[in-house]
């Protein structure tokens, strides 16, 4: 350590290498390198397996139909649309179920009918049955007999349901045109469909003069780098600060604290375990934001890389993950065993977890009220402020700045509290101390 440094910060900087070195020589940390991006992102890997093996058995639904005009139609689209998307267009492979159907009399006992074919579903002859109502060809709002029932033994995302509902709408809207007179031959004039094509604004190249064409959107892009982005640096700040809340705890059981204290002040060694806490964090960030533009280059999407945003991601790092370490050592600091401690740590997680929880919202209207005041709340702020400046609208100029000065504020008040609070509740044995009394130390010190 060079003899330079006053002597503080070279006991804050070597407690945060023996920290830091502790941690990443570790088999745990090398796995979780690995795990850690599979357990936040297992989901969209799960969906991408099961998307590239579909469940491609044959489905047969029964169609009970009411209005004696409806259900034959109805049949012609979904075999029409079930034709167009059978296959895949490249592959040539079968990349969903094929649907085959068959009609039944309505029955005058509605309830004996239905029961019969549930129970035909429960034997796997049927995997569904529609019911179309009897004035589902002319229908009147809130009237039970101008709806389709769908009924089947599915979970909430049914894709079936999904799938057979624009069929039940193309079928109708032919049954109603052939009502009408209308030359069945021009059905498919009559309700073609018109693209709408996603385009960004217009805009004029401020050194130039000259107008930039809008250019056709990318909506996997838009989706994925701001998703992206925001979920790495909730998995990297969760996984580097929340190990402080347990590591304080159990080195204040084992009293390892007292001996380190008779080096250090309890302020130098809160913030050398904070510190080597970040370097982990920023360890694991160079080693995903390094591997995932490999990955990108490697699939020909280096486009997608957002080096504009990176800087911003590294702030919103560093401060996010002194912060929350900061608010774990207090919290551990004050909890008498391991077991208190865990039991406080969705206190410590909730900072990261609610704003996953906002992530529909700030996606629909980034600049919105609501988007706008939650992302300048100080713990919300790296990550929704950071989802919102990859949105393609962007941020106004102003605001990540007051963001910046709004978190820096909140990560300085929040050492400064759990320095008050660490100092005393670090050699207070044998009992968790109220809130009450962390107040009183924060004030009192």
């Amino acid at each position: 350590m060079p003899a330079m440094l006053p002597r503080t910060l070279q006991r804050i900087l070597l407690i945060a290498r023996r920290d830091y070195l502790a941690t990443i020589r570790t088999k745990a940390f090398l796995i979780g390198l690995v795990v850690a991006p599979l357990l936040f992102g297992g989901g969209f890997l799960g969906l991408a397996f099961l998307k590239s093996k579909p469940d491609v058995k044959e489905r047969r639904i029964a169609i009970v139909d009411r209005t004696g005009l409806a259900a034959a139609a109805i049949i012609a689209a979904a075999q029409e649309k079930n034709a167009k998307e059978l296959f895949d267009k490249v592959t040539r492979q079968q990349v969903q179920p094929r649907y085959t159907f068959e009609t039944l009399a309505p029955a005058d006992d509605r309830n004996t009918q239905r029961l019969a074919l549930s129970d035909r579903v429960r034997r796997g002859q049927l995997f569904a049955f529609a019911e179309i109502g009897s004035r589902a060809m002319h229908p009147v709002k809130d009237d039970p007999e101008s709806k389709v029932a769908f009924y089947n033994n599915a979970g909430g995302i049914d894709e079936t349901r999904q799938w057979l509902a624009s069929a039940v709408d193309e079928g109708i809207r032919r049954a109603r045109l052939a009502q009408l007179g209308i030359d069945p031959s021009r059905f498919s004039e009559v309700l073609a469909g018109v693209t709408v094509e996603k385009f960004s604004l217009v805009s004029r190249d401020e050194k130039t003069g000259a107008i930039r064409e809008a250019r056709k959107k990318d909506e996997v892009a838009e989706f994925a780098v701001p998703f992206g982005l925001m979920l790495l640096l909730g998995m990297i700040v969760l996984v580097g600060s929340s190990p402080m809340l347990t590591a304080v705890t159990e080195d204040k059981a084992q009293r390892i604290v007292e001996m380190l204290l008779g080096l250090a002040t309890p302020f130098e060694l809160m913030m050398g375990k904070a510190l080597g806490a970040l370097g982990v964090s920023l360890t694991s960030s160079a080693f995903y934001i390094i591997g995932g533009t490999l990955a990108l280059q490697g699939m020909g999407m280096a486009g997608m890389v957002p080096f504009g945003l990176l800087p911003w991601f590294y702030i919103y790092l560093v401060a996010d993950v002194i912060m929350l370490c900061a608010f774990a050592a207090a919290l551990g600091a004050g909890c008498g065993s391991p077991q208190d401690a865990q039991q406080l740590a969705v206190l410590l997680v909730a900072p990261v977890v609610i704003p996953y929880f906002m992530i529909a919202v700030v996606m629909q209207q980034p600049n919105g009220a609501i988007s706008t005041a939650a992302s300048l709340i100080p713990p919300f702020t790296p990550m929704l402020m950071l989802l919102r400046q990859g949105m393609p609208g962007g941020v106004p100029a102003w605001q990540p700045w007051v963001g910046l000065f709004g978190v820096l504020a909140c990560t300085l008040a929040t050492v400064w509290a759990a320095a008050r609070i660490f100092r005393v509740a670090i050699l207070v044995q044998g009992k968790t101390p109220k809130l009450a009394e962390l107040v009183h130390w924060v004030i009192r010190g």
